[in-house]
C-alpha cells in the first residue's frame, strides 16, 4: 500500500501555515500548486515526490515509511 500525505497536514508540518483553519483557506483560494497545477482540495493525497508550491516556495514530498 502506497504511504501519502493529505495536502493540509503537509502544509502543517513544513509550517507553511499553523492550523488546518489556515491550511483550508490558503488551498481554497488557489495559492497552492501540486505538480504545478493549481489544487484547492485540502485533502488531496500526496505521494512521494509531489511538489509543492507556495509563493516563490517550492518543496517535495518525502515520506519515510519507516
Amino acid at each position: 500500500m502506497d504511504e501519502y500525505i493529505k495536502l493540509d497536514q503537509f502544509l502543517k508540518l513544513a509550517q507553511v501555515v499553523q492550523t488546518g483553519g489556515e491550511a483550508k483557506h490558503l488551498v481554497q483560494s488557489g495559492a497552492v500548486l501540486v505538480n504545478d497545477v493549481v489544487e484547492t482540495r485540502r485533502g488531496r493525497k500526496l505521494y512521494n515526490g509531489d511538489v509543492v508550491q507556495v509563493d516563490e516556495d517550492e518543496m517535495v514530498v518525502v515520506i519515510d515509511d519507516d
